[in-house]
């Protein structure tokens, strides 16, 4: 799209993106996809619409596509730490890579001064600890055929 039409639209990117977040909290899947991909539109170099979309995803228990979308974020930005909780998050959902997901969670925690990432981060870690890492945890992930994950 031509930069010179989204142009007007970058000083409000901020609050675009937590519009996308607010949808994503309402249920809006729709408007959320939506304003996320309008913000992508508008900046273009941007992660912050992909750590949107990858929350969606999350947010649906769709694993594996949260996993693949905060994969590149944090290949492209390895010190957002954001998205590097979402991904340690993601990876603590899955049996097999918890244990790296749980490093993941801890060094975010670690490195960021943001308080609302370090308090995602430490809630995360209690939930794995409380609910997930137990022997007959209540929860637990499937791999894609529906049998129980394995270490």
């Amino acid at each position: 799209m031509d930069q010179s039409k989204t142009k007007e639209f970058r000083e409000d990117f901020a609050f675009i993106i937590e519009a996308g977040f607010v949808a994503v909290k309402q249920l809006d899947e729709t408007s959320a996809n939506r304003i996320f991909q309008a913000a992508q539109m508008i900046n273009p170099e941007s992660t912050a619409p992909s750590v949107g979309l990858g929350y969606i995803a999350l947010n649906k228990l769709e694993v594996k596509k949260a996993t693949a979308i905060y994969e590149e974020v944090t290949a492209k930005e390895p010190n957002n730490w954001l998205a590097q909780t979402f991904l340690g998050i993601c990876y603590i959902l899955s049996k097999s890579k918890r244990k790296k997901g749980e490093r993941l969670v801890r060094e975010a925690i670690e490195k960021t001064d943001d308080e609302t990432i370090k308090n995602l981060g430490k809630v995360s870690l209690e939930w794995a600890e409380k609910d997930l890492n137990k022997p007959k945890s209540p929860i637990y992930v499937l791999d894609a055929d529906g049998s129980e994950a394995k270490e």
